[in-house]
């Protein structure tokens, strides 16, 4: 156990020093996120009205954070792919290291990046006019519930980066997978205007609650329609906590398995 913690410790390592090394990923990394706050900020944000104190930017900035997060899953799995067709994956099998650890270190890895993503984008969203009113603590919560919420997604990356193994078309899967869950959602407006079928989808749908559970942390007050007596409009925390350890209840042992399955 010691010795595979210390493995995928050194594999985490690795992926840092890759962001050194080609710091043109970490430069994009956070340029893409930067460039949603401000277009959304400055071209929807007259047209949106939230009733938020403090108007559409209150609203947008939790919705944005989660977002930034969830695209954790395509970069886990394009980053992964993109590894196994340059033949750097056989280099780690043919090595005495825990069979875990690369999986287990890429994801740390990718999950340490989006604490500077996301520090990047709150100071953005502060310069654009972004002011949550809760406590320090709350917001501390926030953003740890983000990074948690990025790491379980990135199991998912992980399997689909093993089992799709081009970096080409993993990309096209993880959109598939992202896009809909992004939109299909509150993130970006209120579920109220959608039809009453999509509110219910919308709010079960795990981008939702977490967005609703970083705007309760934020101090903001969430807008529910036809859900508003729905266990995740009045649970987020709880559901989203759920969602997380059930992502990586079914995706760990997947995706382990599936690469020592593919190392055999």
């Amino acid at each position: 156990m010691k010795n595979a913690i210390m493995d995928s410790l050194i594999i985490t390592k690795r992926q840092l020093m890759q962001l050194a090394r080609v710091p043109e990923v970490l430069i994009f990394s956070t340029i893409q996120p930067v460039m949603f706050v401000l277009l959304f900020r400055f071209v929807f944000g007259g047209s949106i009205s939230t009733g938020q104190p403090g108007g559409y930017i209150q609203l947008l900035m939790p919705g944005i954070f989660v977002q930034t997060v969830a695209f954790t899953l395509a970069a886990t799995a394009s980053g992964l792919a993109e590894d196994m067709k340059k033949g750097l994956i056989d280099r780690f099998r043919s090595l005495p290291i825990a069979r875990s650890a690369l999986v287990v270190g890429r994801t740390l890895g990718d999950s340490l990046l989006n604490i500077l993503v996301l520090v990047v984008m709150a100071a953005a969203g502060l310069a654009v006019g972004w002011r949550p009113t809760s406590s320090i603590l709350n917001i501390l919560a926030a953003f740890l519930f983000l990074l948690m919420f990025g790491y379980a997604l990135s199991w998912t990356g992980i399997f689909a980066g093993l089992a799709v193994k081009d970096a080409r078309t993993v990309q096209n899967v993880s959109f598939l997978i992202t896009f809909p869950m992004t939109f299909l959602s509150n993130a970006f407006a209120p579920t109220t205007g959608m039809p009453k079928a999509l509110q219910y989808v919308a709010e079960w749908n795990p981008v939702s609650t977490m967005v609703a559970a970083c705007r309760q942390l934020f101090g903001l007050k969430n807008q529910f329609g036809a859900t508003a007596n729905s266990f995740p409009s009045q649970h987020p925390l709880a559901t989203s906590i759920f969602y997380m350890l059930l992502i990586m209840v079914i995706f760990v042992p997947l995706s382990v398995r599936k690469y020592k399955n593919s190392s055999n």
